[in-house]
């Protein structure tokens, strides 16, 4: 497990602040209610991290949120409390019961074989009620990927982050790209502190994903573009 969500978990919100995902949280509220042919009114999450999303859309849903890392539920639990929180394999979990919608955000992004996405899809279809939906967000598609950097960062209570993110192919013949991540943590007056963290992540082309979803359940699956430009599933089983 990358350290961002392991042992550095506890600086995740200083690279990633709550209040930096209301737009995203809006559009797979605004996507999930308009989507859905019934109303909306529980929602799993899977890989809900840090909880970011969570934040905003809880106020329209109750939330139950999973994730792989405990570290990173810890995180969310502080700023969710009302939420339920469940640690599990997105690609394993089962919780025997059914949402009206499951949402999976750019966690996707760590399935990285073809089995990882579709074992994923399972689990959302198996936790989807009849008549609800699952909407998917990867960060990139094969057709679409462009390598590039980001860099960005925020100040905390005694504590201080900055990164440099640097999104790469090294190999567009398989389903893998890069991210490596150059964080500078500041605590108190001391000396920063530099941390290099490698993320592995998958690429599927937009026939994949259309091909899993049919396979894992879903009788229906179409492509939505979000604020960003980025294309994203929504399927109905």
């Amino acid at each position: 497990m990358p350290k961002l969500y392991s042992e550095l978990a506890s600086w995740f919100h200083l690279l990633t602040a709550p209040k930096d995902y209301a737009e995203e949280a809006e559009f797979a509220r605004k996507t999930i209610v308009e989507a859905s042919a019934t109303p909306v009114r529980t929602v799993l999450e899977l890989g809900a991290g840090g909880g970011n999303n969570a934040s905003h859309m809880k106020a329209a849903f109750a939330m139950t949120l999973t994730d792989l890392s405990q570290p990173m539920l810890d995180e969310s639990r502080r700023i969710n409390p009302e939420c339920e929180h469940i640690a599990g394999d997105m690609r394993t979990l089962r919780l025997g019961r059914v949402f009206d919608a499951v949402f999976v955000h750019d966690a996707l992004t760590y399935m990285t074989t073809r089995e990882d996405l579709l074992q994923c899809m399972k689990t959302a279809r198996i936790h989807s009620r009849p008549g609800g939906l699952a909407l998917f967000m990867p960060d990139h598609l094969r057709e679409t990927f462009v390598s590039g950097v980001h860099h960005g960062g925020h100040d905390g209570n005694g504590r201080s982050l900055r990164y440099f993110e640097w999104t790469f192919d090294p190999d567009t013949s398989d389903t893998t790209y890069t991210i490596d991540f150059v964080l500078l943590l500041r605590e108190g007056n001391s000396p920063v502190r530099v941390e290099h963290d490698l993320h592995v992540n998958g690429l599927f082309s937009r026939g994949d994903w259309l091909e899993c979803l049919k396979e894992s359940g879903f009788k229906s699956s179409r492509m939505v573009v979000d604020p960003y430009g980025r294309e994203v599933f929504v399927a109905t089983p």
